[in-house]
């Protein structure tokens, strides 16, 4: 699907808004198509840009609370498989749409959930919303296992690029899950950890946007 790619596996546990700040600090730095797949410092709770707080606050007390730079619903994190993909805008893929791009991502992730002997298959259009809850709602190009829905994302685009950030939600996902995913965006890819300059970039992020109570509460 892409013909080059660079995959971080981000094994450190990190808090919600540094998650949300490193995706935006490989978005800004990005050369070439990237994945990262991320951990989470505890139970936390992610919900879209346009989102209101004081909704989502009443829902989860107990966890970690951020507001993602992308759209979308309320996702629980801390048990899923959490992976952002990037795109940088000098890249062919940019010129593609955005539900073109997401479409082809999550059927990249249904091919790998077949590989490795998990049904899945894309919706082919959006269920009656139910819920401020991603998972709870169905939108066209999303992974359904099972009838029910198991991987949806959220984007945004800016001049530096695309940023693809997305949810797994399978309990019987197998360890090696993750490289069959990468393997499928691109046969021949390159394994890299995060720069010094990356993490340092992301805490700046962090401190000014994700991790401030102006960002978590401006709707």
């Amino acid at each position: 699907m892409l013909g080059e790619l660079h995959v971080y596996d981000d094994t450190e546990p990190r808090p919600a808004s540094l998650n949300m700040a490193v995706d935006e600090a490989l978005l800004e730095s990005a050369t070439a198509p990237s994945i990262r797949f991320y951990r989470w410092r505890g139970p936390a709770l992610s919900f879209g840009y346009f989102g209101l707080y004081a909704e989502v606050a009443e829902q989860s007390p107990n966890r970690e609370i951020v507001r993602r730079w992308t759209g979308g619903g309320v996702v629980l994190h801390g048990e899923d498989l959490t992976y952002s993909v990037i795109i940088p805008a000098g890249h062919a893929f940019f010129s593609r749409s955005s539900l073109k791009i997401y479409s082809d991502v999550h059927d990249a992730i249904c091919r790998a959930l077949q590989a490795n002997g998990v049904e899945a298959t894309l919706a082919t259009s959006a269920t009656p919303k139910v819920s401020e809850h991603c998972f709870a709602n169905a939108v066209r190009a999303d992974v359904i296992s099972d009838g029910r829905k198991i991987a949806g994302a959220a984007q945004r685009r800016s001049r530096l690029g695309l940023l693809h950030q997305g949810s797994i939600q399978c309990a019987d996902l197998p360890r090696r899950f993750a490289g069959a995913f990468a393997r499928t965006l691109c046969d021949r890819f390159e394994t890299k950890s995060l720069s010094r300059e990356s993490i340092e970039r992301a805490h700046a992020i962090a401190q000014a946007k994700y991790g401030t109570t102006e960002w978590l509460m401006r709707r």
